[in-house]
């Protein structure tokens, strides 16, 4: 036991932070060194009370190879969970990635923090950026995970979350999926105990989802123009899917029927030299 004791009070000397918190305080915590040693239970509180202290100056040197493993690390003592926890939010603006912060968030949530969850989803949000061609971005399923999980908190939390979207994604049809889910159910139908939900669908007319719907709108035209600049004939099909799409968006704005046929008679004006593609564009939307 003091020979544990002083291994992890003298780390820094010995390992990487990664290494200290990743190999050393784990198998120092694990089931196996608590049987192998026979503690007993003021034994066994020291040893933790010194791993998590370990994790704490690990996570403080390097929080974006440490900050999860800390967390895990101070679980079970209130305060170093607090402290780890607090440790990440500084660092979030400046030495973490995204998907550092995704995956941290993940965490808090599936241990039964929600609104922590929520705020280091957000904090993840502002570093990312996802391109208009972006549409297999390994990123997709943690935007769409940040949006449901704001959309069960409630309208405030979506009400949040969405300019942050819509600043950081420029994929029309990521951004148009996060519109579908967002308009099917009722935000904060998953919420918190006791949060008042009003139940109601949100319009897409209303704040925040007009939002949105502007957003994506305007990341199918700009998809569109970037498309057809070096578009060749072998993908011609794939984009008149893609402007079905793109009318499924429009057509979720009040006067979305009237834009989209403006839209598809300035597409024919520009591009009137592809008379192929132009056909295809005619049959399929008059």
């Amino acid at each position: 036991l003091r020979a544990l004791v002083s291994i992890l009070q003298s780390w820094y000397t010995l390992f990487t932070p990664t290494e200290a918190t990743s190999i050393v305080a784990a198998t120092v915590m694990s089931h196996n060194t608590i049987l192998r040693l026979s503690l007993d239970y003021p034994q066994r509180e020291e040893l933790a009370s010194c791993a998590r202290t370990l994790a704490l100056q690990c996570a403080m040197k390097d929080p974006q190879n440490c900050a999860l493993s800390a967390l895990t690390l101070c679980e079970k003592d209130h305060i170093a969970f607090e402290t780890a926890y607090q440790i990440v939010i500084d660092a979030a603006s400046t030495g973490m990635t995204y998907s550092q912060l995704f995956t941290i968030a993940r965490y808090m949530e599936h241990r039964g923090y929600p609104l922590r969850s929520f705020k280091l989803a957000s904090l993840a949000m502002t570093h990312l950026n996802l391109a208009y061609n972006q549409d297999t971005h390994p990123a997709i399923n943690d935007v769409l995970w940040a949006c449901a999980l704001s959309h069960s908190l409630g309208k405030n939390e979506l009400a949040a979350i969405i300019p942050l979207v819509v600043k950081s994604v420029h994929c029309a049809t990521v951004l148009s999926d996060i519109l579908r889910r967002c308009t099917m159910t009722a935000p904060g139908l998953a919420g918190i105990p006791g949060r008042r939900n009003s139940g109601k669908l949100m319009s897409t007319d209303k704040a925040p989802l007009r939002q949105l719907l502007d957003a994506t709108i305007s990341a199918y035209i700009n998809t569109t123009h970037s498309r057809l600049t070096h578009i060749s004939p072998r993908h011609y099909g794939e984009f008149i899917e893609f402007l079905s799409k793109a009318r499924e968006t429009f057509l979720l704005a009040q006067d979305g029927h009237i834009q989209f046929a403006q839209f598809i008679d300035n597409l024919k004006q520009i591009y009137k030299g592809k008379k192929k593609l132009m056909m295809l564009v005619r049959e399929r939307f008059g």
